[in-house]
């Protein structure tokens, strides 16, 4: 997941020049993917696994998660060497956190899993569970 300092999600005020600014930074790193990113998109664009809805670097916060699959609550991180790193894997821990209090689960593949198990990968995205619905709040107070 890439860095970025803009604002949180949608339903924030943002100014234009802020969302443009966003909008130019998810198209540069859509232009600029991997070739795993490429691998694993060419794999689950358009509803091609299990009919599921996958966007494309799309932004949490100060954050761009590689993919997102809204139904699973599902990020996805095509990781390569640099998150070997320590001062990367400090970074990847703090987003885990920020991701998970948003109530999203965060999937790490990386770009060997991409090239040596592509079918294991998708078959690993596909394991992920679906989330629990929440109780209305109503009904939690009766219970």
């Amino acid at each position: 997941m890439k860095p970025n300092s803009t604002s949180p999600n949608k339903g924030s005020l943002q100014s234009p020049l802020l969302r443009e600014e966003r909008v130019r930074v998810r198209r540069k790193l859509r232009v600029n993917s991997t070739p795993a990113e490429q691998i694993i998109w060419h794999k689950i664009r358009s509803r091609q696994l299990n009919n599921l809805k996958f966007r494309r670097q799309h932004h949490f916060g100060k954050y761009i998660a590689d993919f997102y699959c809204p139904e699973k609550k599902l990020v996805i991180e095509i990781d390569g060497d640099v998150h070997d790193l320590e001062c990367q894997r400090e970074h990847d821990k703090k987003r885990g956190h920020y991701l998970t209090s948003l109530g999203l689960r965060v999937l790490h593949i990386t770009n060997d899993e991409v090239r040596n198990n592509l079918t294991g990968v998708l078959e690993s995205i596909l394991l992920q569970p679906h989330p629990s619905p929440q109780p209305s709040p109503l009904k939690r107070g009766r219970e």
